[in-house]
């Protein structure tokens, strides 16, 4: 840390040096910079008119989504089962797609560091990076409308959040126990099946139910680009302007999330 020298001998501690100092306020200046010119650029391209009559907008908009049309819940009974059955569907494909690519990719398990590794951590970096709904656009125009597209975008959207927390799990093992059951002359099948699978089995029941969570989230704007579930009917409602049934499409999505939040805490709990 450094230390000024006062007049009487008096030492003083300091955060930062003089020259520390003054790259910190050149970083603030730059930062601030930035800001300007990026406000400036928005401002540039942004209808202001539009801006400050939003609340208007956004109130009448509200006027019209009540009283709720609560006749039309008995239309959504079953998008909204599909929608369900699309995240565990998804979630299950992932899980089968998933688990041997984190094996693939984890350092300690995988056949080949130089090639295997590096082609299992791709796989996992391309579906992490591309969203479920882009996976569905491109889908949908493949198997046509409906859950199938639905299901196979949220699998393929899952592998790499599975297989990456998956394999840094499995990078994390006491290799105490593999190294045991390797001096009993155990192969590599048994070693995986006694000293790997045991140890990474809470992590793995944790990450699945977290992702299908996270899936019945997805799943249930998928059916905006056609992939079916309840999306489907929330985009007829809005393409129609009936946003009493705008309000009813939301509280049920609203209560399968909260019901999904509870289970996959109680599982979760009980598993870890």
């Amino acid at each position: 840390m450094p230390v000024a020298v006062r007049g009487g001998g008096e030492k003083l501690w300091m955060r930062r040096t003089r020259a520390g100092d003054i790259v910190a306020w050149f970083g603030w200046l730059v930062g601030v910079a930035i800001v300007v010119a990026s406000f400036e650029l928005i401002s540039q391209v942004t209808i202001w008119a539009f801006v400050w009559d939003a609340p208007a907008q956004g109130a009448d908009l509200i006027g019209r989504m009540f009283p709720p049309r609560w006749s039309y819940a008995s239309q959504l009974w079953k998008p909204m089962w599909d929608t369900i059955n699309m995240a565990t569907l998804g979630t299950g494909l992932a899980v089968l797609l998933g688990v041997p690519v984190a094996f693939l990719a984890a350092h300690n398990t995988t056949p080949s560091v130089v090639f295997v590794r590096p082609t299992a951590i791709f796989v996992i970096v391309f579906s992490r990076s591309i969203n479920s709904l882009i996976w569905a656009l491109l889908l949908v125009v493949v198997f046509g409308p409906g859950t199938l597209a639905g299901i196979l975008s949220i699998g393929l959207r899952s592998i790499g959040f599975i297989g990456k927390l998956l394999y840094e799990a499995i990078e994390e093992i006491d290799t105490t126990q593999v190294e045991a059951i390797t001096a009993t002359g155990a192969g590599r099948g048994q070693v995986l099946a006694w000293g790997i699978v045991p140890q990474i089995m809470p992590a793995f029941a944790g990450i699945t139910v977290f992702r299908w969570d996270i899936n019945i989230r997805e799943a249930t704007v998928l059916g905006l680009v056609g992939a079916g579930g309840i999306g489907m009917q929330l985009q007829a409602s809005i393409n129609v302007l009936a946003w009493p049934q705008v309000t009813v499409i939301f509280a049920l999505i609203l209560v399968t999330v909260l019901a999904s939040e509870w289970l996959s805490a109680r599982v979760r709990h009980a598993v870890i």
